[in-house]
């Protein structure tokens, strides 16, 4: 009988990470019935980070709370309580910027100037008031360029303008925040915080978050000179070297995050570590990963990556799956790729039905593996 571990990403604005490792698996099983089926839905700290926690994590609890969303309206959202460990005897607390203040949540609206991270704010707090011992946040997808700004003013900071007033939301508070006052700022828990990322960008600059990303979140092109002017003053007053990496994930938020204290990790990393992925691979035979675009990019701390490095130092043969696979995309170190434009035909139907084209793909894999 052969061990089977699926561990793939979430195919972004498609079908979330546990739901593509249960259609993966289905299709296996539909091939190899008597096959040890194990799944483990990886993140890399976007979208999906919460679920794969709770799917992988004995214990786990989902902490339902609202929060002011992107959009200046309530969102029922939600942390993730992980249980006591040696090193958390309180548990961790889990929060994710993506279903409180990410892009995802505007539809497809965009408010370049006006969405903030208020509410991922928010949900770090009640994480916090629950009386967590450390946190893990990540930090993708978010909708937002206001360098954090709303996070830390949730968070007990008060940020003013030159006349002394309470700075708006997002981007547009941004541009006239003059001062920031950290006397309020609430502290971090006793084991500290760790801020999951796949991006490593400099908060600004020509790599930074305003003009590599504030295009996605609806900035024009007049826009970005001002944006990255505004992100420059962000690091001024934040006390942060502007060209830290990371410092620009999630419109700034990175940077935001560090001068609080925590520690900025590459998320594709550290959640497979905090999952027990290396022990997992090692117990497999065959090990299964995928994500919607598997790029030149992909080999720079996203998951699949991560995943497949580490079937390989362990002797594991490694699938991947992916929505598309681009043609300077690196796949030498997978024994077999699926493509799902390639099984449904084009990117419109895949994409019209991801869970069925991922089932048609876990059962093509274990065809090849015959």
């Amino acid at each position: 009988m052969t061990r089977v571990l699926f561990a793939p990403d979430g195919f972004k604005g498609s079908i979330s990470a546990a739901d593509a490792t249960t259609a993966l698996a289905a299709g296996w099983r539909s091939v190899r019935g008597g096959d040890d089926i194990v799944e483990l839905p990886m993140a890399d700290g976007g979208e999906g980070t919460l679920r794969s926690f709770l799917s992988a994590v004995p214990g786990a609890r989902r902490m339902p709370l609202t929060v002011t969303g992107p959009h200046d309206r309530e969102v029922a959202a939600s942390w993730v309580l992980l249980p006591p460990a040696a090193d958390a005897p309180d548990g961790t607390g889990v929060v994710e910027l993506a279903s409180t203040s990410g892009i995802e949540l505007l539809g497809g609206a965009r408010r370049p100037f006006d969405a903030g991270t208020g509410g991922f704010g928010q949900a770090i707090a009640a994480a916090l008031d629950h009386g967590v011992s450390r946190l893990v946040l990540a930090i993708g997808s978010s909708a937002s360029t206001d360098a954090g700004f709303g996070a830390l003013t949730a968070l007990g900071a008060r940020i003013t303008d030159a006349e002394g007033r309470d700075i708006v939301a997002g981007l547009r508070g941004l541009r006239t925040a003059v001062r920031l006052d950290r006397s309020g700022l609430r502290a971090l828990p006793p084991g500290g915080a760790v801020v999951l990322t796949d991006v490593r960008s400099p908060l600004t600059g020509a790599a930074g978050a305003a003009r590599v990303f504030g295009p996605q979140k609806g900035l024009g092109p007049a826009d970005i000179a001002d944006a990255d002017a505004a992100l420059a003053r962000a690091a001024s007053l934040l006390g942060i070297d502007a060209t830290l990496p990371g410092a620009g994930a999630a419109g700034g938020t990175g940077a935001a995050l560090r001068a609080w204290g925590a520690e900025l990790v590459p998320g594709a990393e550290r959640v497979a570590d905090l999952l027990g992925l290396a022990d997992a691979v090692a117990a497999a035979d065959v090990v299964v990963t995928g994500e919607g675009a598997f790029d030149a990019s992909s080999a720079t701390g996203k998951a699949p990556a991560r995943v497949g490095a580490l079937a390989r130092a362990k002797g594991r043969s490694a699938g991947l799956v992916a929505g598309r696979i681009t043609p300077d995309a690196d796949t030498s170190g997978f024994a077999a790729a699926v493509a799902l434009v390639d099984l449904a035909g084009s990117a419109g139907a895949a994409l019209g039905d991801p869970g069925r084209w991922l089932t048609a793909a876990g059962a093509e894999l274990a065809r090849r593996w015959g």
